[in-house]
């Protein structure tokens, strides 16, 4: 599973390709929110919190989270792409497009309320807002509790997954 520092880059990525563009297609591949379009809409922003992305296009936000298997794909638009079949969102905005491949998690919701999905999320390593100081309480509030499973535990520090969990373990 990607951590959360490959979702961060991936939002930089796909900030740079979309922010401030008017999506000229959006084919969301996924039974429940296929009839959403979104063409027409610019895109506003696209921010990451832990291992969860969103792309907040207008009163909705595209909300991915990669899993184990998932990635965004930035391309000009007409490249031939990589595994169609898999593509579970397709979003194109001038030149550029923006697949969502093999997704775990793709869900259209509204902008409003979308950071409910990521409440229960603990203190993000890579936000502006990050607080060492919460992250410690998470981590200590538990003294029993085994270290690799307080880090993989995404109400306590959002973002850590195995690759960080089993090295971190080891730095010092």
């Amino acid at each position: 599973m990607p951590e959360g520092d490959t979702v961060f880059r991936t939002a930089a990525v796909l900030r740079d390709a979309l922010v401030g563009k008017t999506l000229t297609r959006c084919d969301v591949r996924v039974p429940r929110y296929a009839t959403a379009d979104l063409t027409g809409h610019p895109v506003d922003e696209v921010i990451s919190r832990g291992q969860h992305l969103f792309i907040r296009v207008g009163t909705a936000s595209i909300h991915s989270h990669l899993k184990m298997d998932g990635a965004w794909r930035v391309t000009r638009r007409g490249a031939p792409q990589r595994q169609p079949h898999k593509i579970r969102i397709l979003l194109e905005a001038g030149e550029v497009a923006a697949a969502g491949v093999d997704l775990g998690v793709l869900e259209v919701l509204d902008r409003a309320t979308d950071t409910a999905a990521v409440a229960h999320l603990g203190p993000d390593l890579l936000d502006a807002t990050w607080d060492p100081g919460q992250a410690a309480a998470n981590l200590t509030a538990d003294p029993d509790r085994p270290i690799a499973d307080a880090l993989l535990d995404q109400r306590v520090l959002a973002g850590i997954g195995n690759v960080y969990c089993t090295e971190l373990c080891f730095v010092f």
